[in-house]
């Protein structure tokens, strides 16, 4: 099926037909410092997959100014010290993990721990680590946050030398934040980064936190809310989330996506470098997440942000948590649909629907609340946590596709 792979090198053991890695680096011969390529920092460096939540996942080419860069991730962000223990919870696979406990935090000199969770996430078991090795600073998923505060007696662990937690990959909702709060003393600080990029935006130490939104440009990003032709929008106006490319193109951005000029031309317009996302700017200059470009559900004239809504389903204690997109109606367009997995001792009800609707209206607005609730075990996942909505909206589709066949 890979007619092109050439070879097949295994790490850690021998296995027919595999290269030991161990076997070939004991018989190397060593290099002379003049036989060793100079690199600029323009060169390509390494090659990174995206999450792939809306599509297949691409490739993102970056250069070797890429890892320094992760100096503000590491030191601003995460706000690392050399004497810390950091433990970051992300697959080997996942970009998070070189830029949440690699590069930057080599630089620091902080105390790296990693754990194998054996493929899957365990909070009983993600809370002892905290205790037993003493961890400084601990940085997660959205979604370990909220199965570790469905924990019992979760105020009962030794948080004594945690002083620093932080979340990344999705945007957390504020619900999960302040049971968090209440268990540990400390606050989740929220920041926002890609795949293609370094931090961007973040609830940083330095600045008053405003729980639920994703704080402010880190140092060394012109990040603003641009509108399609590139014009910066007033406060509070929606509009697509992107970083400046002049005077001086940020050097923990991505150089391409690898042989894709179509995703190029997409992301990378005039001046500015589009990352998919879209969010509003406060008065404040803080930044407020409202969901992919693809995922803003627009019904009866109305936008309405997946985060919202999910964020509202959050703060109800039947709700462990939940994906929100939008699914055709003949009347309005789009309707919002809500898919919630249920906490402990809750079992699926009309009126238990009935209650989420009517909370979500309290808590936002009556236009958001989800007209369809669907009941879950579970929902689909890309490796590194993200919630995938277009596998969502693409089985709705072929829901409506498959009842459309049987009317006609």
């Amino acid at each position: 099926k890979c007619p092109s792979l050439e070879y097949k090198i295994l790490v850690d053991g021998k296995r027919d037909g595999w290269i030991s890695y161990e076997d070939e680096m004991k018989e190397a011969k060593e290099i002379s410092r003049d036989e060793v390529e100079k690199t600029k920092t323009s060169d390509p460096l390494l090659i990174y997959f995206t999450s792939g939540t809306e599509s297949y996942p691409k490739m993102v080419l970056h250069t070797h100014a890429y890892p320094l860069a992760h100096w503000v991730t590491a030191y601003v962000v995460q706000d690392l010290k050399p004497e810390d223990t950091i433990w970051v919870i992300a697959d080997t696979g996942w970009a998070k993990t070189a830029w949440g406990k690699l590069f930057g935090q080599w630089i620091i000199g902080a105390t790296i721990l990693q754990w194998n969770l054996k493929g899957r996430f365990n909070p009983e078991i993600a809370l002892k680590i905290l205790e037993k090795y003493g961890v400084t600073v601990f940085c997660a998923p959205p979604t370990a946050y909220r199965m570790m505060i469905q924990v019992k007696n979760l105020k009962n662990y030794d948080y004594s030398k945690l002083r620093h937690c932080l979340s990344a990959g999705e945007p957390l909702n504020p619900e999960v934040i302040r049971v968090w709060k209440e268990a540990t003393g400390l606050d989740i600080y929220d920041y926002y980064g890609q795949t293609e990029t370094v931090a961007l935006v973040a609830n940083m130490r330095c600045l008053p936190i405003k729980q639920g939104s994703m704080g402010k440009p880190t140092p060394g990003h012109y990040v603003a809310i641009v509108d399609d032709d590139g014009n910066e929008l007033p406060v509070g106006e929606e509009g697509h989330i992107a970083v400046k490319l002049t005077p001086v193109r940020p050097p923990g951005l991505m150089k391409e996506y690898w042989k894709d000029e179509e995703s190029n031309k997409k992301a990378f317009r005039g001046d500015w470098y589009y990352t998919g996302d879209k969010a509003y700017k406060d008065e404040d200059g803080y930044l407020w997440f409202v969901g992919r470009a693809d995922d803003v559900i627009k019904s009866s004239g109305y936008r309405i942000g997946p985060f919202e809504v999910e964020s509202a389903l959050q703060e109800h204690p039947a709700v462990v948590e939940s994906a929100v997109i939008g699914v055709p109606d003949p009347v309005r367009g789009n309707i919002v649909k809500a898919f919630v997995v249920l906490a402990e001792g809750y079992e699926p009800s009309e009126e238990l629907t009935k209650e989420l609707q009517e909370h979500v209206k309290r808590v936002t607005a009556p236009y958001k609340y989800p007209r369809v609730i669907e009941y879950v075990k579970e929902l689909p996942k890309t490796l590194s946590g993200k919630i995938k909505r277009a596998e969502l909206r693409k089985r709705e589709l072929e829901k409506l596709r498959e009842m459309q066949r049987v009317q006609s």
